[in-house]
């Protein structure tokens, strides 16, 4: 190659390895008999082809494996004897590495560089509006957020992918939107699907038209079968006008056209069975659009629409859960056949639980035979199932950040997922007290530091933060303990009343469950040398608040839910225990998203406060607090 033939060549070597390997061959062909690219010392052609080598992460990896042989002696010539056209190169590496390391979170590696990152950095989430958002899409959400807004100056897209009428809402859909918000995720735009049903109407026709689609009526099951162990379509040499034909039909939602579907004609018996001629385009009669009403008989599936949309919208970059890494190959022969604008491809591992589903399908299942109270029910693994249980948006934001985009699939125990959320309220969270009101026992305080009458004083919330406030705390001669604790004690024993002083047991009163107790205060004793410190409520001088605390289980029994599982074998009998109390009278003014830690039982949520009750919602038990115990990672779910 002469001057004139390399001087462009720097700007052909920045896209991804498929692209720029010709150039790489040629210029390894060049660099035969050469030293240098141009001449016999570094020229601004070597430079610049040097420099743009260095800069592709693909070209530059490839590259130092040698295989090219003449191209790697050249590049190495160049790194070891030409210092001084790599400051600009060294400086972008530093940068990027400082930047990254500022936006990501400890303890997950976003060292990844996209390519053409450079020219501009378009992600998106692309949600379908057919449930609730789980923990798992808010890792690609928060994903393609960071990549966006954080690791790159870029945009975020979101578009519901609303391609299934009949098991698409527009509750889902607002729910979606409103879940990311919550979570900090703020789109750049919001588009549907459903917009570009026209022109993915038009790629269908011109796939037909150019011979690479066909309409095909074979039943589903025998469709299913010939796709499985490589066998052709008869319908796969219909011809062209008639596939046009039938696609008319379709469009029409006539007889015939109920009966076809249209597949994508990409091979027969690829190994990859994802590429053996997939279906795009379907006929859907049986309910209106929730956005297009009865406008279209025909919808796309996924894999049309999806890379269609992706190139038409100026994505750069699409972030996709390993489970599609099949359909990758796929989605890259609709960019090719259609000669759409090149999107690239990253996947990363998808979060998955022990003993949890994330299958919209079967969440919903458990949603419509009641088996859970709703999307939102704190046993759901959905953003607002975990978050009704406890979960802080901070701290589910940092746990998923620090997962990154690892492509290594692994199932995780929920320690860790509920232990960063404890870091989160721990320092913040109010102190209360509670006493079970089954079997309550009375106790009697005398001796010469009893009060005379109830009084009340002022207790900081927080042991170790002033700032949560103060609260009042009563204290009069007459108390209520946990029948636990007054099964445990002994007559003579010296106790701790938590947040008061000691005291010791002079009378346990006859029966099962013990009914009474007689201490007589020692506010003099040292509480470090009791073995027992308890809880207690005063029953004068403030109003006790009834509470239900509840606690919740895991729904499933087997760690790992596999795809011919079913699921109804494996459902846990009883995933819900709820327990009648006694709260001090400060948290009557708690309310509904308060998060408190309960002395000596944990954390939990507001799920009401008295004052979340509507007008006659409240029943015979009257306004109570309700309460969920929040997982604190030290024993799984509890």
């Amino acid at each position: 190659m002469k001057a004139d033939e390399l001087k462009p060549l720097d700007s052909l070597l920045a896209g991804d390895f498929r692209s720029i390997e010709p150039t790489l061959q040629a210029l390894d062909k060049h660099l035969t008999l050469r030293t240098y690219l141009d001449g016999y010392t570094l020229s601004p052609v070597d430079s610049s082809i040097w420099q743009a080598l260095r800069s592709n992460r693909a070209a530059f990896s490839f590259i130092k494996k040698g295989s090219l042989v003449n191209l790697a002696r050249w590049f190495q010539w160049v790194e070891d004897n030409h210092p001084e056209i790599q400051d600009a190169i060294k400086a972008k590496d530093l940068a990027d590495k400082a930047l990254v390391a500022a936006k990501s979170k400890k303890g997950a590696s976003y060292a990844l560089a996209l390519q053409n990152a450079d020219q501009g950095v378009v992600t998106r989430f692309l949600p379908e509006p057919s449930g609730y958002l789980h923990i798992g899409h808010a890792k690609a959400a928060l994903l393609s957020d960071y990549f966006a807004h954080q690791a790159y100056n870029g945009t975020l897209l979101l578009r519901l992918d609303d391609t299934n009428p009949s098991k698409e809402k527009e509750e889902f859909q607002d729910a979606i939107v409103e879940d990311l918000a919550l979570m900090g995720v703020k789109p750049d735009k919001v588009s549907y699907t459903s917009d570009y049903f026209d022109h993915l109407y038009e790629m269908c026709i011109r796939l037909i038209k150019e011979g690479h689609a066909y309409a095909d009526d074979t039943e589903q099951e025998k469709m299913r079968d010939e796709r499985w162990k490589g066998i052709a379509s008869a319908r796969r040499d219909r011809t062209v006008e008639e596939n046009l034909r039938i696609f008319d039909e379709m469009k029409a939602g006539t007889e015939e056209g109920l009966k076809n579907c249209i597949r994508a004609k990409m091979s027969v018996d690829n190994p990859n069975k994802a590429m053996r001629d997939p279906v795009i385009y379907r006929c859907n009669v049986a309910v209106p659009h929730h956005r297009t009403g009865r406008k279209w008989n025909i919808y796309p599936n996924y894999d049309l629409a999806c890379p269609v949309v992706d190139s038409l919208e100026g994505v750069t970059h699409a972030l996709r859960s390993t489970e599609y890494t099949d359909r990758n190959p796929q989605y890259q022969w609709f960019i090719d056949t259609l000669k759409l604008r090149q999107v690239f491809m990253w996947d990363f591992a998808r979060m998955n639980f022990i003993r949890t589903f994330l299958s919209k399908r079967k969440l919903a299942k458990l949603v419509d035979t009641g088996r859970v109270w709703g999307w939102d029910d704190p046993r759901m693994p959905t953003i607002r199932g975990v978050r009704r249980r406890g979960m802080t948006i901070p701290a589910l934001r940092d746990f998923i950040l620090k997962q990154g985009p690892s492509r290594n699939v692994v199932t995780m125990d929920w320690t860790n997922f509920w232990a960063s959320n404890k870091k989160e309220i721990d320092p913040i969270a109010p102190r209360h007290t509670a006493i079970s009101q089954k079997d309550v026992v009375k106790v009697t305080i005398f001796g010469a530091e009893a009060p005379v009458a109830p009084f009340t004083t002022d207790k900081p919330k927080h042991p170790k933060n002033k700032d949560v406030g103060t609260k009042k705390v009563a204290f009069s001669s007459e108390l209520i303990l946990d029948q636990a604790d007054a099964e445990s004690f002994k007559a003579g024993e010296e106790i701790t009343l938590m947040a008061w002083g000691n005291a010791f047991v002079r009378e346990i009163g006859s029966g099962e469950p013990v009914p009474t107790l007689t201490v007589e205060l020692n506010l003099t004793g040292d509480v470090k040398s009791t073995e027992k410190k308890v809880t207690w409520l005063s029953s004068q001088g403030q109003t006790l608040v009834p509470a239900e605390l509840w606690d919740f289980e895991y729904l499933i029994t087997k760690d790992v839910l596999q795809e011919d599982d079913n699921m109804e074998e494996f459902l846990t009998p009883v995933t819900e225990t709820m327990e009648d109390a006694w709260c001090d009278g400060a948290s009557a003014d708690l309310k509904k998203d308060d998060i408190i830690q309960l002395e000596r039982r944990g954390y939990y949520r507001v799920d009401k406060g008295l004052g979340d009750w509507k007008e006659g919602e409240d029943g015979p038990k009257g306004k109570r607090l309700v309460l969920f115990c929040i997982p604190t990672g030290k024993t799984g779910p509890k």
